[in-house]
């Protein structure tokens, strides 16, 4: 009887080497993603320091561009703000430089224009007639979105919605 979990698969390193190329082909990932691949994979010490050396040198892995896509892609689809997506990258084990890099390829001007649409879209659902109760509940949402309390402040003020 089948327990429903499956038998871990063991690669050698040219297998795993193939394997994980095509894993970074598909999307961009961090060097912790693949790490613990090719750990699933039954690589370990030298194969998989060898395996991510070689998927650096031939730009199949490459953090810069990870953190960059990453921060553009949450931004653009998801609509996240900086702190929630330094949160994401921070998971991803990404490097507080390229971190910052990232962070700020995001256009200002974009940042700002999808900050104010999202409080002005919100407020057309809250109903709260108080109005700090109806700022607060509006800042709570942005700040989970993972946008400034500065900001925040500032697109409430342009937008007469405070």
């Amino acid at each position: 009887m089948k327990s429903g979990k499956e038998e871990p698969v063991y690669l050698d390193k040219k297998q795993a080497l193939a394997k994980a190329e095509s894993f970074c082909v598909y999307q961009e990932r961090s060097q912790k993603e693949v790490r613990y691949k090719l750990v699933e994979w039954g690589i370990r010490g030298d194969e998989l320091e060898e395996i991510l050396s070689d998927l650096i040198m031939n730009n199949f892995l490459n953090e810069e561009r990870f953190a960059k896509s990453y921060a553009s892609g949450k931004f653009n689809i998801k609509k996240w703000g900086r702190v929630k997506i330094k949160q994401g990258l921070k998971l991803k084990g990404v490097p507080d430089r390229i971190l910052q890099k990232a962070l700020y390829s995001l256009d200002d001007d974009d940042y700002l224009k999808t900050l104010t649409a999202l409080a002005i879209k919100k407020s057309e659902f809250i109903a709260e007639s108080n109005p700090i109760k109806r700022k607060m509940k509006l800042m709570n949402y942005l700040q989970g979105r993972g946008f400034e309390t500065d900001l925040i402040l500032l697109a409430l003020k342009a937008s007469n919605l405070n």
